[in-house]
């Protein structure tokens, strides 16, 4: 297996299994590094395992639902990989503040689907970051967090 081909399998299990319809927080344990940046336009960043782990739990608490997958191959180079993803979910959980625009009161009901672009660095099987960028003003716009012109 090239370090490429490996690469791609670490990152589509980080994908499944922190990004996927049944979120197994193990994974960061297990393949992200103790001091992983994991960095969005939505969010502030994020840097190692407890909180990218409490990130995740709040992110998943507000919308129970969340799911993101894949829509394309992976690509990869040297340490890096790139995916391109869609998903999203449903507000149906407590108040959620950790967008940088704003926050939502409790179970506001309302939905986000979007897509993005994510680029990880990979050393030696760990993923030590993760930059994506989303849709952001889709996601905003349908939370009613920003108004479309």
């Amino acid at each position: 297996m090239t370090k490429e081909e490996a690469n791609k399998a670490v990152v589509g299990r980080w994908f499944t299994l922190f990004w996927g319809e049944n979120v197994d927080l193990s994974v960061v344990d297990e393949i992200a590094a103790p001091d992983m940046l994991l960095k969005y336009s939505l969010h502030e960043p994020r840097r190692g395992h407890d909180d990218i782990k409490a990130f995740m739990t709040d992110f998943r608490s507000a919308f129970p639902d969340l799911n993101f997958w894949g829509v394309t191959d992976l690509i990869a180079e040297g340490d890096y990989v790139i995916g391109q993803w869609e998903g999203g979910g449903t507000h149906t959980g407590p108040a959620f503040d950790d967008f940088l625009i704003g926050g939502l009161p409790a179970a506001t009901g309302r939905k986000m689907h979007f897509t993005g672009t994510t680029v990880l660095k990979v050393i030696d099987g760990k993923i030590v970051e993760e930059v994506g960028l989303d849709d952001g003003v889709t996601a905003l716009t349908q939370l009613g967090l920003i108004k479309a012109a």
